[in-house]
């Protein structure tokens, strides 16, 4: 047999391939990281928006980028077209987020008189993370309050009584604070004996997640020159110009609370005692 001269033929091959290899398919899921190759940008995957077929990317520098979902993405220098995940149906969870049996397709319940007061918007943003689920079974509405100086004139509006119990729930309430004070003049009031009012011992609600819920051995120090929160910003390394850089580091940080196990128990105590102060029966 005659050898052959021009060796095998180069179109029965895929002569066509490209050097990285052809591209394939994969789902766009939270926390991949990957290139965008028309400019080089590279980053984690932190937002995937299904009705508008985009995804955000954030670079080390916390900087954010959004590109159509699609090809033209690297990962791990292999070519991939990225798509939408699949949607999933939601395991059924034994547990609340804050440790309590669940109760599958139970109803909310009617909402109560009595109501649970909790001052600072992501203080009230935390509670109903954690706690959310369990409020709603048992008919318990939660308020934001401001702040506690306006204490005595929301009670004054509502009328707590035996069947309109208040639970308030204060920030760093310690001995010798503004709070401490109007907490006590509650008490000694004509509507004391229907209020509890208990606070967390922090700077901030921020300092109940547990400083390893994100990754970090202990909560920085401030000093008392700078606005605490825009403190804590600058020392992770995020944005804190403004109040709008201060709100995403919030989200940033409750995104990390998952479950009861994320909180410091002082905090969880007190919360714990406000429930069952306003639903215990008259």
């Amino acid at each position: 047999m005659a050898a052959d001269r021009y060796g095998s033929d180069v179109l029965n091959s895929d002569w066509r391939m490209p050097a990285r290899g052809r591209a394939v398919e994969i789902e766009a899921d939270l926390g991949l990281v990957v290139e965008e190759v028309t400019t080089d940008w590279c980053g984690e995957i932190v937002r995937v928006e299904r009705d508008l077929d985009t995804l955000t990317l954030e670079d080390r520098h916390h900087r954010q980028r959004t590109f159509p979902l699609g090809p033209g993405f690297l990962l791990e220098g292999v070519p991939v077209i990225l798509r939408a995940p699949s949607k999933k149906a939601p395991p059924t969870a034994s547990r609340t987020a804050s440790g309590s049996v669940a109760v599958p397709r139970t109803r909310a319940r009617v909402a109560r008189a009595s109501r649970i007061f909790v001052e600072g918007k992501h203080d009230a943003e935390l509670v109903e993370k954690v706690w959310g689920d369990d409020l709603r079974i048992e008919g318990v509405v939660v308020e934001y309050l401001e702040g506690i100086d306006d204490l005595g004139r929301h009670l004054a509006d509502f009328r707590p009584g035996p069947e309109r119990r208040v639970g308030v729930l204060v920030d760093h309430l310690v001995s010798g604070s503004k709070e401490s004070r109007i907490a006590q003049e509650v008490r000694r009031g004509p509507h004391g004996t229907h209020v509890l009012i208990v606070g967390h011992p922090y700077v901030d609600v921020w300092q109940a997640v547990k400083a390893s819920s994100l990754g970090i051995r202990e909560w920085p120090t401030i000093p008392r020159s700078m606005e605490w929160k825009k403190g804590v910003c600058q020392a992770f390394g995020w944005p804190h110009r403004d109040y709008a850089d201060v709100a995403k580091g919030w989200r940033r940080i409750l995104s990390k609370v998952t479950s009861y196990a994320d909180l410091e128990p002082d905090f969880l105590g007190r919360v714990e005692e406000l429930i069952d102060f306003v639903t215990e029966p008259a």
